[in-house]
């Protein structure tokens, strides 16, 4: 319910994915079954894998997440967590509030065993491959235990729902020099070195986007400003480029004969073909669709959730966060991270 452009879009994705074959045995539709109901009536009638959870509540961008999680007990996206926590579902998926989405993933689905801290990851296109970036700012601050966990929880979503055998893992830092960066850098370095990962070392700003490097392990103060330029210089890009591609008639021209190598960009660089950014380190899977995303990300969405849990990619996770711990123990950092539920 939380969503730019109302339910709607939210169950006509939904039917859009249902259609597409989708080894899906059960979709919820969290949220006012007034306006599901009239959604479904619209999109074309109710599948029999579709059910309606109400909720009379809707937790809003103006809400402060953890307060607002405790006064609205009946928000459609503590409902939704609620369903994974039980185990009536496997995954979530929102538009809404990603304070809000991530709060109810701590207090409510719970971290997974061994982990300290969830995080956000961010999959982003580069011209020959796509790369990870974690934290992208659940945690300004973070230890080098958490950075550590964030890499495992990369490596192990490139691997098994991007398709990438042996991810290349690195550290954003000032240098790739190993003494380069701040304390929290060089201590993650050290681990990350240790652990049974494909780690290259530290990594810079400028091999993000050149195929040296498929997780980008940083904290969320950093991770959020990397994917806010990411996001706005790609959009600034583009609108440069247009501008001076309509200036003359010459340009125009020029602008028709290359129409098919810029849509194919453009596709390159669609967000909705990713359906969101998954919150990686929790019992069930929850992935956040951006606020104004549409029918087709929704549709991504919902396969790329089905992807991961068909992948048992939660208990994978255990299995290589329990082996990262185990480093860390005999690197002597302190490991008595417990699944957090209310």
């Amino acid at each position: 319910m939380g969503g730019d452009h109302g339910c709607a879009v939210v169950v006509e994705g939904v039917r859009r994915a249902l259609e597409s074959g989708l080894n899906v045995a059960q979709v919820f539709l969290v949220g006012d079954e007034t306006q599901l109901r009239t959604a479904l009536k619209a999109a074309g009638g109710q599948d029999r894998r579709v059910e309606i959870v109400h909720a009379s509540e809707v937790l809003t961008m103006e809400d402060k997440p953890a307060v607002a999680l405790r006064r609205k007990k009946d928000c459609s996206i503590a409902r939704a967590a609620e369903l994974v926590r039980h185990r009536k579902a496997d995954a979530v998926i929102s538009l809404g509030n990603t304070g809000g989405i991530f709060a109810a993933a701590t207090f409510k689905v719970g971290r997974l065993k061994g982990v300290d801290r969830g995080c956000i990851a961010t999959v982003i296109p580069t011209p020959e491959h796509e790369f990870v970036l974690l934290d992208a700012g659940a945690n300004i601050e973070c230890t080098p235990l958490n950075l550590l966990q964030y890499a495992v929880m990369g490596s192990v979503y490139s691997r098994e729902v991007l398709g990438y055998a042996r991810p290349r893992v690195g550290v954003l830092s000032i240098g790739t020099e190993d003494t380069k960066g701040n304390a929290l850098t060089l201590e993650a370095f050290r681990l990350c070195r240790q652990a049974s990962l494909n780690f290259i070392g530290n990594v810079e700003g400028h091999d993000l986007f050149h195929n040296r490097v498929d997780v980008v392990v940083c904290d969320g103060f950093v991770g959020n400003i990397v994917l806010k330029t990411c996001e706005s210089l790609a959009t600034s890009l583009f609108g440069f480029i247009r501008a001076e591609l309509t200036k003359s008639i010459k340009r125009k021209l020029g602008a028709l004969l290359a129409r098919n190598a810029f849509r194919a960009i453009k596709r390159r660089m669609d967000p909705e073909v990713y359906g969101g950014a998954p919150l990686l380190g929790f019992e069930g899977l929850v992935l956040k669709a951006h606020g104004s995303a549409r029918e087709r990300a929704i549709a991504s969405a919902v396969r790329i959730a089905s992807e991961a849990v068909h992948h048992h990619l939660n208990d994978i996770l255990v299995r290589e966060i329990a082996a990262a711990n185990s480093v860390a123990a005999l690197a002597g950092v302190a490991t008595s991270a417990a699944p957090v539920t209310e």
